[in-house]
């Protein structure tokens, strides 16, 4: 039923889609105090509070884009896929390296290693959604193509090591809270945030293989997707603490490139089950 639905709205075209996402981000935000809530405190936190009105459009749209990024035709998609600084991958392919791909929760994250997977095979960790029905549709989605899935678990990081040493290109999202023992606090956008420190220990597994971040910005009017691809100027020495805010303050400056499109209402400061937290529970929640 829920795979009829989505090849349903698959067949309308994107500025559709995109107008419907509109109309269902501000629904959301009116009906859901929770998510109202902590869109305006992250914003805030920020420094992006004026960007407000735009987000929570930009939030509806990111849902409503899912039946076309997931079950429209290639051809379709690619029609609507644009790209900036892609010769930096083109480089690193042809030169046989792995590459890092970190793509935080920014524009359409989805359509991104869609696109890289057209010209190179590249595994993505992947954490199953909490949602059973979900299952089927966002892994036949994901997994097309040269695009191939790694557990988030120790299983789907050996499968994402020995992958990014034989030259080949991983993908990860940077900004996802991981699991008891998987993190570190770093501080993002002010506050300390429960922060993976796999990409960094990714780069040197792959023998300091360069780290691209990426994200798919939306373009007006359904226009389609500019994804953009730059290099990972921080520096990965010191310990996790120090590695992990290096990242987060790279996502801080690629955020601050296009705001509004961020995943706000994401509970990024929320500390795991197990996770002692930075200060007290109910500051760190």
């Amino acid at each position: 039923m829920l795979l009829r639905t989505f090849r349903f709205f698959s067949a309308f075209p994107l500025p559709f889609l995109h107008f419907l996402g509109s109309l269902l981000g501000w629904t959301v935000f009116a009906l859901s105090p929770s998510h109202r809530r902590r869109m305006r405190d992250n914003l805030a936190r920020a420094g992006f509070s004026s960007h407000l009105p735009q987000a929570v459009a930009e939030a509806g749209k990111a849902i409503a884009e899912l039946p076309f990024i997931w079950c429209a035709s290639d051809a379709r998609i690619a029609k609507r896929v644009f790209l900036k600084d892609y010769h930096l991958v083109e480089e690193h392919i042809a030169a046989g390296r792995g590459i890092v791909f970190l793509t935080p929760h920014l524009g359409c994250f989805e359509i991104t290693a869609q696109r890289v997977s057209h010209d190179t095979e590249l595994m993505v960790m992947y954490r199953p959604p909490k949602q059973e029905a979900l299952k089927p549709l966002m892994e036949g989605a994901r997994a097309r193509g040269n695009l191939l899935l790694a557990p988030a678990n120790l299983s789907g990081v050996r499968m994402l090591a020995k992958f990014l040493k034989s030259g080949k290109p991983v993908g990860i999202l940077p900004d996802q809270v991981p699991q008891e023992g998987e993190g570190v606090w770093a501080d993002f956008f002010g506050r300390p945030a429960y922060t993976m420190t796999l990409p960094a220990k990714m780069a040197k597994l792959g023998g300091n293989a360069p780290i691209l971040l990426t994200y798919a910005e939306r373009l007006p009017r359904g226009r389609g997707f500019l994804i953009h691809f730059v290099p990972f100027t921080g520096s990965l020495d010191g310990d996790n603490a120090q590695q992990a805010r290096a990242i987060n303050a790279a996502m801080e400056r690629l955020i601050a490139g296009c705001p509004a499109q961020y995943y706000w209402s994401y509970n990024r400061y929320k500390v795991p089950p197990g996770v002692t937290p930075p200060t007290s529970p109910a500051e760190a929640a």
